[in-house]
């Protein structure tokens, strides 16, 4: 049975093979179930409740892609989609949490039209490649800031003359009697190295060190080891939380998730954006920019893993992009993970992706979607871990953002920084998405200077009609923030 669903003869493997590499595939990205609840949980949602939505996402995700597409690929919450929705929906934005998931409810339900009438193939075609590298590799470089600063490595010098706003009303140096709880300076705040000297940053280097030394040296499962060895490590230091709930963690699990299932679609969530032309026109610009992101990470970790591995042939690629239906293994992966977007919204969660880490078990042998059952039962099975959740401290997690922050930016060198028409808005794409804590406004910048320089060479030719369109809206975006902006 397995045999025939699968097609394992065909694709030259068998079930020993697939199981062996679903497990390494699970190992590999378990580290998830911890990390979101740790990002996403700033933005004042519940820990537990994240934890389970995380691991029902994946499951939900994955099994669609293994059973439906059947490749070996695994889907769970993007690391660059939670920075986003923590750092730039939340607290960039000033969004709430709900509204926020339902924005990634809209990302996947507008995905899910845009790919089944083959449009999101054509976004594919219309934006130059060094454009999509510099976008995965910016991304890269916005995590890994994200971590460095959740670690505690960073600090930041303000310059008082060059407070700009406290509590979001104006400062001109009057004094504050009221707590303050937000503080926006000027180009006088200067980054600066954090002292070493207390537990919570001595943890998060010693964790960094040994997630460094396990990957360096191709140690199966680092990043997991890394959270468990890193969480032993601060009991004695005492940042550690050694609180564990037991069997009564479940209860405030489920109860948890019960708060933020379906929030997406309240009141609160997406039904509540749509209450001024500004917001619309801010709402439609994240949501393209969030499904942007997610496309060319799919696609990436597509391209990246399966050609030379033989999942995605070279005719598999060509009906793709030019077939009308959805014969290609790429098309049906990109509808799994269309979907498990739209169910991510709806659980409590951001946005789903295909995960790189996928390519531990593609090494292993998986070649079908065996692969991802299997990866989809261990995230079931993680549900036991559930008292452990509020036990991993941050300084745990953050050296994770860091790495896979530096491994992503290995698409710096697929840029031709010789072009200068090409090193212009790669830098700015990659600069504005860590520099200004936003995915969507470091796409912006690249798109608007690289139709900029296009256009002062005058070469039109080489700016698609897709191109221009995008590049209008986020200009029309900026200039409705600037006029409504006090």
């Amino acid at each position: 049975m397995l045999e025939h669903f699968f097609k394992l003869s065909e694709n030259k493997t068998n079930v020993r093979t697939e199981v062996i590499a679903g497990i390494t595939t699970f190992v590999a990205m378990a580290y998830i179930i911890f990390l979101n609840p740790a990002v996403l949980s700033l933005t004042g949602m519940p820990s537990q409740g994240v934890f389970l939505a995380t691991i029902l996402t994946a499951v939900t995700g994955t099994l669609i892609t293994g059973l439906f597409a059947n490749l070996p690929y695994a889907l769970a919450p993007s690391l660059g989609m939670q920075a986003m929705f923590t750092y730039t929906i939340v607290f960039g934005m000033g969004f709430t949490w709900r509204q926020a998931l339902g924005m990634v409810f809209l990302v996947g339900f507008v995905d899910v039209i845009i790919t089944l009438t083959k449009v999101r193939a054509m976004i594919v075609k219309g934006i130059p490649d060094q454009l999509k590298h510099a976008i995965a590799a910016g991304i890269g470089l916005f995590i890994s800031y994200i971590g460095l600063n959740n670690a505690g490595f960073l600090n930041f010098n303000i310059d008082a003359s060059n407070i700009l706003s406290i509590n979001n009303v104006a400062f001109h140096g009057q004094k504050i009697h009221d707590s303050i709880s937000s503080v926006v300076s000027g180009s006088g705040t200067t980054p600066m190295i954090a002292v070493f000297n207390t537990p919570g940053v001595l943890l998060a280097l010693i964790g960094l060190i040994i997630l460094v030394l396990l990957v360096i040296t191709n140690v199966p499962g680092a990043f997991i080891i890394s959270v468990i060895v890193t969480t032993l490590i601060g009991i004695p230091m005492g940042v550690t939380n050694t609180h564990i709930e037991g069997l009564a963690a479940f209860g405030t699990t489920f109860k948890d998730f019960g708060s933020i299932f379906g929030q997406a679609l309240g009141s609160q969530g997406l039904w509540s954006m749509f209450d001024s032309p500004t917001h619309i026109l801010v709402v439609i610009l994240t949501v393209f920019s969030m499904g942007l992101s997610g496309l060319f990470d799919a696609i990436g970790t597509f391209i990246g893993t399966g050609l030379s591995t033989g999942i995605f042939s070279a005719a598999d690629q060509k009906e793709f992009y030019e077939g009308k239906g959805f014969k290609s293994k790429m098309d049906r992966g990109l509808v799994a993970d269309t979907f498990a977007t739209m169910f991510a919204g709806i659980f409590g969660t951001s946005n789903t992706t295909t995960f790189i880490e996928a390519a531990s078990g593609i090494k292993a042998g998986g070649r079908t979607g065996l692969t991802s059952v299997v990866v989809a039962f261990g995230f079931i099975i993680s549900i036991i871990f559930a008292p452990f959740v509020n036990v991993i401290p941050g300084a745990a997690t953050a050296p994770i953002l860091v790495v896979v922050g530096i491994m992503m930016m290995n698409e710096f060198k697929l840029i031709d920084w010789n072009d200068i028409e090409i090193a212009v808005p790669a830098f700015f794409t990659a600069a504005f998405m860590a520099f200004s804590y936003s995915i969507s406004y470091g796409i912006a910048a690249g798109f608007i200077f690289y139709i900029l320089v296009k256009a002062v060479r005058r070469k039109f030719n080489e700016i698609s009609p897709i191109l221009w369109v995008i590049t209008a809206l986020f200009l029309l975006n900026f200039i409705v923030l600037a006029l409504n902006t006090k």
